[in-house]
C-alpha cells in the first residue's frame, strides 16, 4: 500500500505540473486546466492523506446520513467518468471519419499573433496542407475573421501559409467573418454554395474539436469527414478538458 502510494502521488505530480505547463510557457489559462490541476492535487491529497481519508470515510458509513452521503458521492464520480468516456468516444469516431473523395476542405481558424499563426492554428494548417497535396483537386475554405490583438484576419494568415507552402491560391477560398466555430461553419457553407463548390467539407481542425464541429456542420446540413491536426503533447491535456465541457454544453443547450 505504501508504494501505491508513493506511485500515486507521484503521478499526481506529474497530471498536475502537465496542466500548469501551458500556463507557464504561454500563458494558457482555461477551464481545461484549472480542471486538470485541481483534479491532480485532489489526487496527491488523497495519497497523502489516504489513511486519514479512509478513518472519516469508516466513521461516516457508520451512519445512514453519512452512509448516504458516500453512496452519493461515489455515483457522482460513476456519472462524470461515464460521460468523459462518452464524449472520449465521440472525440475518437469523429476525428477518424475519412471525408468523401476530393471533399472541400474547411480549416477552422485560431488565434494569431499579429500576423503569426499560433501553434494551434499551424498545427489545423499543416493537416490542411497535407490534405491538398494528398487531394489534388480538392480545394479548401480557411475560415475565420479578426480577433482583438491580430493584425489580419485567421482567414488571411492561413491563406498566407498555405500559400507559402505552395498551394496554389485558386484553391483556397476566404471567409473573413466569422467569430466562433458555428459561424465559422455556417459562413463557410454559403462561401460554398456561392462558388458552387463541393458541399461534402473535411473539417479541419484540432483532433479534439471534430466532433462538436461536425455537430455544427450536421445542423447546416452538410456531409463531413475529418483532416483533424495533430495538437502538441503539452497542449493537448489543457484542450481536451476544456473540450469536455463545451460538448457537455453544446448537448445541454
Amino acid at each position: 500500500m505504501k508504494y501505491i502510494r508513493k506511485i500515486g502521488f507521484i503521478v499526481g505530480l506529474i497530471c498536475f505540473l502537465w496542466f500548469f505547463l501551458p500556463f507557464v510557457v504561454a500563458g494558457i489559462c482555461n477551464i481545461g486546466n484549472i480542471t486538470g490541476m485541481i483534479v491532480a492535487f485532489l489526487l496527491m491529497l488523497y495519497m497523502k492523506c489516504m489513511p486519514l481519508i479512509h478513518k472519516w470515510i469508516f466513521l461516516l458509513w457508520e451512519n445512514r446520513i453519512g452512509k448516504g452521503i458516500c453512496i452519493s458521492a461515489c455515483a457522482i464520480i460513476l456519472c462524470i467518468v461515464a460521460l468523459v468516456v462518452v464524449e472520449s468516444g465521440c472525440m475518437i469516431h469523429t476525428a477518424t471519419k475519412v471525408p468523401q473523395e476530393n471533399a472541400t476542405a474547411v480549416v477552422l481558424g485560431c488565434r494569431v499573433y499579429g500576423e503569426r499563426p499560433s501553434l494551434s492554428l499551424v498545427e489545423r494548417l499543416e493537416a490542411a496542407y497535407a490534405y491538398l497535396e494528398e487531394h489534388p483537386e480538392a480545394v479548401c475554405v480557411v475560415s475565420g475573421g479578426k480577433g482583438s490583438g491580430e493584425n489580419v484576419s485567421e482567414a488571411d494568415a492561413m491563406y498566407r501559409w498555405l500559400t507559402e507552402k505552395g498551394i496554389d491560391s485558386s484553391r483556397i477560398y476566404k471567409e473573413e467573418k466569422s467569430t466562433d466555430t458555428e459561424e465559422n461553419i455556417r459562413f463557410s457553407k454559403e462561401l460554398i454554395q456561392q462558388n458552387g463548390l463541393n458541399e461534402n467539407i473535411a473539417i479541419v481542425t484540432s483532433e479534439y474539436h471534430t466532433y462538436r464541429a461536425g455537430l455544427m456542420a450536421e445542423r447546416e446540413g452538410l456531409s463531413f469527414g475529418a483532416a483533424p491536426g495533430k495538437t502538441a503533447i503539452w497542449l493537448f491535456p489543457t484542450f481536451y478538458v476544456r473540450e469536455l465541457y463545451a460538448i457537455l454544453a453544446e448537448w445541454i443547450f
